[in-house]
């Protein structure tokens, strides 16, 4: 990689966003702007991982800042930007506070970023997102959540550990919102290509959707001080990575639906294509009755709370 050629910025030099920054260093892709409103933290982070570059023979630079300007030019940015759940609290309990400074940071990618697909992280993440497309303006596919590769990652690991077998043969399926509502798909859950519904009886596959639900919030009552960062941060980086490269990776990310599953004007987690343009296109899969009406009632939930708290 040539330096100085590419540039992604990632918005929050937190434990998310330093791990996002840190896993895209090693694919060698892109120069990174890491920003955050504590410009020190920023730096220090930076300087830390650019100490690193001889370790990783990665020949990119690594910047800490605190000023949108350095934004410029990005064509990916990355929204970590957020208060973490603390124990007891929902990701919906974050809402007030988020909001906020989602609304800060979409004004500063919007005014020195305006071409960049927008990859937000930031909890709760699907009202974040929707509220972000809102904010900057930018076209619904240039603006996406990051959840369904993670939630997707983390029923995977569940499904290796309860099957005892490569997590790499597991490829699992998990949409709606992320959160409590989100809705795994065994049906499309496969390891090896086949169907996990083949491989395991029906009560460990509702323990192990039941435990991807709240996988998020096991971390958290475990830290105790602080939320998960190295599979969110890294998830982000691989759907960053499909939109610099082109990869065209059919990932589960949270899209803005318009008649999809029977939902408009709601962001929620469906398969879709992730490339230079951000969403390319949107499957619409077969669902029996029962997965169409979680599906949609995990937007409806969503639709209810844009309009009762964020006044959307």
């Amino acid at each position: 990689m040539v330096s100085g050629r590419r540039k992604i910025a990632v918005i929050g030099a937190g434990n998310v966003g330093a791990t996002c920054a840190f896993v895209l260093a090693q694919m060698k892709i892109a120069d990174i702007v890491l920003l955050d409103i504590y410009e020190g933290f920023a730096k220090g982070k930076a300087l830390d991982m650019s100490q690193n570059a001889n370790v990783l023979n990665y020949n990119g630079t690594i910047t800490g800042t605190a000023d949108y300007k350095d934004i410029a030019g990005s064509e990916v940015v990355v929204v970590t930007s957020g208060f973490p759940r603390q124990p007891g609290m929902t990701r919906e309990d974050l809402i007030g506070k988020n909001a906020d400074i989602v609304s800060q940071v979409g004004a500063g990618i919007k005014d020195h970023a305006p071409d960049a697909v927008v990859i937000v992280v930031t909890n709760p993440l699907d009202l974040m997102t929707y509220h972000m497309q809102q904010v900057t303006g930018f076209p619904p596919e240039r603006v996406i959540g990051q959840a369904g590769v993670l939630d997707s990652a983390r029923m995977a690991h569940f499904i290796a550990l309860e099957l005892n077998c490569a997590e790499e043969d597991v490829s699992p399926m998990v949409l709606g919102g992320h959160g409590d509502t989100m809705v795994p798909l065994p049906r499309y859950t496969t390891v090896g290509g086949i169907p996990i519904t083949q491989l395991m009886s029906q009560d460990r596959i509702d323990a192990i959707s039941a435990r991807t639900a709240s996988g998020g919030g096991e971390i958290v009552k475990l830290l105790e001080r602080g939320s998960a960062f190295y599979a969110p941060g890294s998830a982000a980086a691989v759907m960053a990575e499909s939109v610099l490269n082109d990869r065209r990776r059919l990932l589960p990310a949270s899209c803005l639906l318009t008649g999809q599953y029977g939902l408009s004007d709601v962001y929620i987690g469906v398969p879709c294509i992730i490339g230079s343009n951000g969403v390319e296109q949107i499957f619409e899969l077969d669902l029996t009755d029962e997965e169409l009406g979680s599906l949609q009632g995990s937007g409806e939930f969503y639709k209810g709370q844009l309009k009762d708290v964020l006044g959307y």
